[in-house]
């Protein structure tokens, strides 16, 4: 796996001055008519240590909020790239998942994509900021909002306790493989329960053995099993899960892919995957994307949006492939 952070199209950039910025933020939203190019211009084209920075240094140059300028100033699917990518990356997340839980209905493929993708250590930050955050744990919102064993799945992920060590015991692989198939194929009604056990706790190492050792006993891939046994949100979690542990990059691609299929465009998934990735595995993405679908995501963007959310989001996208 490429080390996290130096496969981003973002890049910190030269010659920073937070103080600049500021001033050029303000500039373009006062008096009539916002100059939406300029701040695309800054926020997306610096780090989100720098735009950290930017948001200090506008406070206490300038006396304003810019997070409150901002969504004064813009709207729509361009104020939410802009929010987001202003946004430190784990309050990010947390305000994602609040969002996807809040009022009626629940956004489950945010939680999933959330929960099922994120590090361990990754997990307890976002934790510790829910908590600080809101005054509540993310596991009690999680437990009110869902219900059955997608709720436990959840629940699961959301522990962040996954085995994080390389180590494989070949023997208790082939046991994992024969348990996960004796409580789905091989016998009528699913073992839910040991399937969740298995995929949310071991190592990633431990469970590409698991998959072929069930492979080869099975018959079939293990995806193919979930997709027979499973349904709903419960089968889309353990996917998920399934296919971040086998190519984290590729589930990416696949959410971005669907995000902008179809008629309409889900936008939430859009800007949150491309906000959250492109400091981090973006370029790797756009690699799996183009190896997927045979076009670039560039192209895809390009041909689903418009205007200064187009623009914006080809910056985070980086280029053409």
């Amino acid at each position: 796996m490429a080390k996290t952070g130096n496969r981003g199209t973002i890049k910190p950039a030269l010659g920073f001055s937070p103080e600049e910025d500021a001033q050029k933020l303000r500039k373009a939203m006062k008096g009539l008519g916002t100059d939406e190019d300029a701040i695309t211009d800054i926020v997306a084209n610096r780090s989100i240590s720098q735009r950290q920075q930017i948001l200090i240094t506008y406070k206490s140059t300038i006396g304003r909020d810019l997070i409150g300028d901002l969504k004064s100033e813009l709207s729509g699917s361009f104020e939410k790239v802009i929010i987001g990518l202003m946004t430190p990356i784990t309050l990010y997340d947390v305000q994602e998942l609040k969002r996807a839980m809040k009022g009626a209905g629940t956004d489950e493929g945010c939680l999933i994509e959330i929960l099922a993708s994120r590090s361990g250590e990754e997990i307890q930050r976002i934790n510790e900021t829910y908590k600080r955050q809101y005054g509540t744990t993310l596991e009690k919102d999680i437990v009110s909002d869902t219900s059955s064993v997608f709720r436990r799945v959840l629940v699961s992920l959301a522990t962040g306790n996954r085995d994080e060590s390389h180590y494989v015991d070949a023997g208790l692989a082939q046991q994992d493989a024969q348990c996960l198939y004796e409580s789905g194929e091989k016998k009528w009604g699913t073992n839910e329960g040991q399937f969740m056990t298995i995929l949310c706790s071991r190592n990633r190492n431990h469970l590409l053995q698991v998959f072929d050792e069930y492979k080869r006993i099975a018959k079939k891939d293990i995806t193919e099993s979930i997709k027979s046994e499973m349904s709903g949100d419960l089968e889309d979690a353990l996917l998920a899960v399934v296919k971040c542990i086998r190519n984290k990059h590729a589930y990416f691609a696949e959410r971005l892919y669907y995000s902008m299929k179809g008629l309409g465009t889900d936008d939430d998934t859009l800007i949150r995957v491309m906000v959250s990735r492109c400091e981090v595995d973006m370029l790797d993405i756009r690699h799996e994307f183009k190896r997927m679908y045979g076009k670039s995501l560039y192209s895809f963007i390009k041909g689903d949006t418009s205007g200064d959310y187009r623009k914006v989001l080809l910056l985070l996208c980086g280029g053409e492939d």
